[in-house]
């Protein structure tokens, strides 16, 4: 027993380990990057949380460092790319190097979502493009940003994990912006991936997790009512996940560890869901 312990030991170490590698987190101050980047640290990532929220931020890193992790909190707008610059440059001043990207930051915006009593054709322009900026946008410069320290070491090496959702596969009503956005997240997902592969080598990969429903700040009141209970959208979507509840963050980690670990070292383009088979179920 003690030698297949041993060897099961060897093989998370080899395989699923990121000890000494670099990880940013963009969104990393939200409900899933926070959760994102605690579960990298704990991974054995020292862990950078970008966001905007600064209090937020050095909580995460707060919860990383007293679980014995490292980290540091870098203030940033993903849509900003001299902010980002700047932040690149102070991690590689820190920590020498980047090894994981993971783009968390993202969300929807009410003026780009079809209220039940408004229609497609109320939607301002402007609503639907900061949408697109936010999501679209703000995955694309953090790749050419973090993705350039990836390309220009000795060697070129680098994870990138894009994060991708239901609506880009199925028909989710109201969130046309947020929907197309995502939806132009798988293709830009599969195109760098191959577009990295070709020109610098198989040691850069992209890959993505879409996630299925999980309770944050910014879907709360749509998914639940004041008293905790279901809303009529949120029972929609029970209905429709054959697991038959929301998920929780933390069942996130394995797919994204594997996904910047050596275990997927011949994965890329690929886009993976978390979701308790809500993209597979008809309904019927």
């Amino acid at each position: 027993m003690t030698e297949l312990l041993n060897k099961a030991d060897f093989i998370l170490d080899k395989l699923f380990s990121l000890k000494d590698q670099v990880a940013v987190v963009t969104g990393g101050s939200g409900v899933l990057g926070g959760a994102m980047a605690r579960g990298l640290a704990l991974a054995g990532a020292r862990v950078v949380v970008l966001g905007r929220n600064e209090v937020r931020a050095k909580a995460v890193v707060a919860d990383i460092t007293a679980n014995g992790g490292e980290s540091m909190a870098v203030l940033a707008d993903v849509g900003d790319r001299s902010q980002l610059e700047v932040a690149r440059d102070s991690v590689l001043k820190h920590w020498g190097q980047i090894d994981i990207l993971i783009n968390a930051a993202g969300g929807n915006i009410p003026a780009a979502t079809i209220t039940p009593d408004a229609t497609f054709f109320d939607m301002p322009h402007a609503a639907f493009a900061q949408v697109v900026d936010l999501n679209l946008v703000g995955t694309l410069i953090p790749s050419q940003v973090f993705g350039q320290a990836m390309v220009d070491r000795n060697q070129p090496r680098g994870c990138i994990v894009n994060i991708s959702s239901m609506s880009a596969i199925r028909a989710i009503s109201r969130v046309v912006g947020y929907s197309a956005a995502k939806a132009a997240i798988d293709n830009f997902t599969r195109w760098l991936a191959v577009e990295l592969a070709q020109k610098y080598g198989a040691g850069l990969r992209v890959n993505a997790i879409a996630p299925g429903f999980f309770i944050g700040e910014q879907n709360r009141d749509l998914l639940l009512n004041p008293d905790g209970s279901l809303s009529d959208r949120g029972q929609k979507i029970i209905d429709h996940t054959p697991a038959g509840r929301f998920g929780e963050p933390e069942e996130l980690l394995s797919t994204l560890i594997w996904l910047c670990s050596s275990g997927s070292s011949f994965v890329n383009g690929v886009v993976v869901p978390v979701d308790g088979g809500f993209s597979i179920y008809s309904g019927v």
